[in-house]
């Protein structure tokens, strides 16, 4: 199928969409094949390969607990937290893998995550985030094998099928009403029907659900985003992954409270719901700020969050959102109905141009760096931003560039694989980005020298020029220049 809003922000757990989510996703599927094929009660061996980024940085981003989990039959946008916190805990404690025993009978095996192979020098053609699943039975016969690819996102591709699915995936665009590649064509569309970005986005999402079932997904998504923080804000202490980050949210949120007061009148009281207003506007980037910093440092938990596009840039979207539902101008004023039709048509039109970076580069740090994360997901905000701010489809899609054209070259380089640093501030730093680029796209007349388009194909271009070691390795820049405490 064509990729679409909800492919984009989809629900999972943190701390990666490419190295926790992805894996997981395709750890489930190869369990229910087996299971499917009626060979599961035959099965008495398993081996998993891990190959390139997945086995450099997985114990950081918890891809073998999280192949655990999928081998056992979860799904990342169906499991929730206390069942990661229980499964994990009877594997660890038992040594036995339930292989596709997620709501039935599985089969149970001795099996961990030391057992995982790990090649890390080793990087299949079709992508660094490769993966091998393979069950024998007890004379060691192979039953099933098959190879994943975690492609960005929480997107996985099976070896063998790569043709078929782009062929499979060009056929669904051409069904959509108003198809798109690039930004010319979208803002072509744009030109010919007279509607804005998100609309055009709208249309096409309507070819598969009813404009109903669009608005209450997008506004479940919305939901989800701000669970994340109220979440985020009841932890405290410092993160898991022996890195011993402080969580700075709590504390930044009882400092706001203190100090954000409502002009003209009192500090409110938002111990009830963390998103109460008004909000002073004085205060608006360290706000923007709280939200990027809990979604992250939930992220880095392990949480449930909303890939947007991935998890490692999960706090941008959530962060220039609130800003624009609680510091745009008018929105003091804005009835429920008002700020819900925000939502719907910030995350269309941040999703549409999400679908220019999935069609013409990449949004997997693994293979063009952080700037296929953080740096796509400060140009969805930007243009999601500058769309429900008023923008023309010139000024949206000028804004996405203004964005992305200063995210360019981001490595990524987490310290210890972990997602903390620099992940977690860097959301924060992104999301300022995207709120400045759409403020300068607004003030503007959608007219400039680079297009989106160009920017997006340099991104690819520098993405492949890049050393491997800045790709989600941990093997250059700040994950080997600070040492780890």
């Amino acid at each position: 199928m064509a990729v679409g809003v909800f492919d984009l922000f989809s629900i999972g757990i943190g701390p990666s969409s490419s190295h926790t989510v992805g894996p997981m996703r395709a750890a489930a599927v190869f369990a229910e094949e087996l299971k499917a094929s009626g060979g599961l009660g035959s099965v008495a061996g398993l081996r998993v390969d891990l190959y390139g980024s997945l086995a450099a940085t997985g114990h950081g981003h918890g891809t073998m607990t999280a192949i655990l989990l999928g081998l056992e039959g979860f799904h990342p946008e169906l499991i929730l937290p206390g069942e990661v916190e229980e499964r994990l805990a009877s594997i660890a404690e038992t040594g036995v893998l339930n292989l596709a025993g997620a709501g039935g009978q599985g089969v149970p095996l001795p099996y961990g995550v030391k057992d995982m192979v790990l090649r890390p020098l080793t990087v299949l053609p079709r992508h660094t985030n490769g993966m091998t699943f393979t069950v024998t039975d007890a004379a060691g016969e192979v039953l099933h094998a098959a190879t994943f690819f975690s492609v960005g996102g929480g997107f996985i591709v099976r070896e063998g099928e790569e043709d078929a699915a782009q062929q499979e995936l060009e056929a669904s665009k051409q069904e959509l009403p108003l198809p798109f590649r690039t930004a010319a064509e979208l803002l072509a569309h744009c030109r010919d029907t007279g509607l804005g970005i998100a609309d055009v986005m709208l249309v096409n999402e309507k070819a598969s659900r009813t404009g109903e079932e669009i608005r209450a997904g997008l506004l479940q998504i919305w939901s989800v985003m701000e669970n994340c923080v109220a979440t985020s804000l009841k932890r405290s202490g410092v993160l898991p992954g022996g890195l011993n980050v402080r969580r700075r949210a709590p504390d930044w949120y009882e400092r706001l409270k203190k100090e954000s007061a409502n002009p003209g009148g009192d500090s409110q009281d938002r111990d009830a719901a963390w998103d109460a207003g008004p909000f002073d506007p004085r205060y608006w980037q360290e706000w923007v700020n709280l939200v990027a910093l809990a979604v992250n440092e939930e992220n880095a938990t392990g949480g449930r969050v909303v890939t947007a596009p991935t998890n490692g840039a999960a706090g941008i979207i959530p962060a220039v959102l609130f800003y624009a539902l609680h510091f745009a101008p008018g929105m003091d004023k804005a009835t429920r109905q008002d700020r819900d039709g925000v939502v719907v048509r910030f995350l269309l039109a941040a999703g549409a141009v999400g679908v220019l970076y999935k069609e013409q580069a990449s949004i997997s740090g693994a293979e063009v760096g952080c700037q296929g994360e953080v740096g796509s997901a400060s140009s969805m905000a930007a243009a999601g931003l500058a769309e429900v701010m008023g923008g023309s489809p010139a000024q949206v899609e000028n804004a996405a560039e203004i964005a992305m054209e200063h995210n360019l070259g981001l490595t990524c380089d987490p310290i210890g694989g972990l997602v903390q640093v620099p992940c977690i501030e860097r959301n924060a730093i992104a999301a300022a980005k995207a709120i400045n680029a759409a403020k300068m796209a607004l003030w503007g007349d959608g007219t400039h020298r680079v297009s989106l388009d160009e920017v997006i194909i340099t991104m690819r271009e520098t993405g492949k020029d890049m050393s491997d070691k800045y790709k989600e390795t941990a093997m250059g820049g700040l994950a080997v220049n600070v040492v780890e405490c």
